[in-house]
Order: C-alpha cells, then sequence, then structure tokens
C-alpha cells in the first residue's frame, strides 16, 4: 500500500513540476473565454469520462463544466463495447448531436493514450467549431501508432496538451512481468481540480460572485446554487 502512496506522489511531484507553467496558462485561456460567455466541455471515453463526470456539478467545483456523453463510449454501455466503439472511426460522427459547442467554449478532451480515433475525432469536431481545444493525455505514448486514418494522434490535432506523464499501461507498480495499481483517474482528477481552483482564484481577482457550487448538505444559502444553475442552464443540463 505505502508503495502506491509514494509512487503516486512521485508523479504528481513530476506533474507539479512539469505542468504548472502550462497549466497557468491553460487557467488564463478558460478565464478569458468564461468572462466571455464561454464555458468547458469534458470529453473521454471508457474511465476517461470518469474525469468528465467527476468535475460535473460538484460542491466546490466550477459550475461551467459540461460533460460530453456519448453514451456507447460510457462504461456502463459495456466495458468491452466502450472500448470496442473507441476505435471505431464513424462513432463520433454518428453523435454529433452530444457535442454543443458555441464562441468562447473550450474543449478538453481526455485520453491516456491519445491514439484512439473517438478521442480524436472529438477533438477535430471541436476545432472545426472554432472552439480552444486541450488534451489530457500521457505523451509517454507518443510512440504508440495511432488508430486514426488521418496518421495523427491526438497531440498533434489540439491547440494545448497538458502532459498527465502516466507511464505505458497505466499501473504504476510491478509484480515479475505485470503492471499494476492504474494512476490515470487519480492524476487526471487532480490536474482538472487544480487547473479549475486556478480558473476559481483568477476570476476571484476581478469579480465578487464566483461560478461556483456549495455543498447542498451543509447548512449553505441555496440560492446561490440556484442562480449558478439558472445562469447556465441554456448551455448546461442539471436535470
Amino acid at each position: 500500500m505505502r508503495a502506491y502512496f509514494h509512487e503516486l506522489q512521485r508523479l504528481l511531484d513530476l506533474v507539479l513540476e512539469q505542468e504548472n507553467t502550462l497549466l497557468a496558462e491553460a487557467a488564463q485561456m478558460i478565464v478569458s473565454r468564461l468572462q466571455r460567455g464561454g464555458i468547458v466541455h469534458l470529453f473521454g471515453s471508457g474511465h476517461s469520462h470518469l474525469l468528465a463526470q467527476d468535475a460535473f456539478y460538484r460542491a466546490g467545483g466550477l459550475v461551467p463544466v459540461r460533460p460530453i456523453t456519448v453514451e456507447p463510449l460510457t462504461l456502463h454501455a459495456g466495458a468491452l463495447t466502450s472500448s470496442k466503439n473507441e476505435k471505431d472511426s464513424t462513432i463520433i460522427a454518428r453523435h454529433k448531436d452530444a457535442f454543443h459547442f458555441e464562441e468562447h467554449d473550450v474543449c478538453i478532451v481526455i485520453s491516456t493514450s491519445g491514439r484512439n480515433n473517438a478521442p480524436i475525432d472529438a477533438a477535430l469536431l471541436a476545432k472545426q467549431s472554432g472552439v480552444l481545444v486541450m488534451s489530457m493525455q500521457s505523451l509517454e505514448y507518443r510512440e504508440q501508432q495511432t488508430r486514426h486514418s488521418s496518421g495523427k494522434r491526438l497531440e498533434d490535432v489540439v491547440d494545448m496538451v497538458i502532459n498527465t506523464h502516466i507511464p505505458i499501461g497505466d499501473g504504476l507498480l510491478h509484480y515479475q512481468q505485470m503492471q499494476y495499481a492504474p494512476a490515470s483517474t487519480v492524476i487526471g482528477s487532480a490536474i482538472l481540480q487544480a487547473l479549475f481552483s486556478q480558473v476559481i482564484e483568477l476570476l476571484a481577482s476581478c469579480q465578487e460572485v464566483l461560478p461556483v457550487f456549495e455543498s447542498n448538505n451543509v447548512e449553505t444559502n441555496k440560492h446561490h446554487n440556484e442562480m449558478m444553475i439558472a445562469n447556465y442552464q441554456s448551455r448546461i443540463n442539471f436535470e
């Protein structure tokens, strides 16, 4: 158990050291778009979709965050089904209605390997819509051949890459030839929350009311959350 915490801390320290400057730049770019009416879209397949869901409607979390849900790419559609569909070159085109981009939006595409069709096509669709596109992926995989017909990997089609530094295979620990103890969800969640916390801090320097959800499980002013939902319900489904 201690070994996992040790390796996880080492990886978190590496991400902080290597990605701190870029995350600060990304936060500035997001703030400038939020102030012009944009929102942040999160897209991922399988376990990456869990990260998109995790940042949505969170107590203490940024309000204008919208997870893009393509049902056949989610784990509850079936683990094997989701994995198969992520490699399907037609899946995004067949589910374009799940993507609702507007001017000043930001789209963050989450994919550890950056090589499958769904995240690459989602990024391309976002680019065609004229929004700022970022990826959260591990560049450790950059030598892994893409499955996309264009010959491009995810990092080749986005505006900014946030490197998670996850090792190939995801596991932080080893037993003989076996790799285990995955880290992509923990690291990915930490990166997203660190990014959004910086966004919130930047907004706090120029506005009094922050787009942050308060917990429904403590005695707070529920009017705040109702106001936040009213502000963004035309763009984000909170039902």
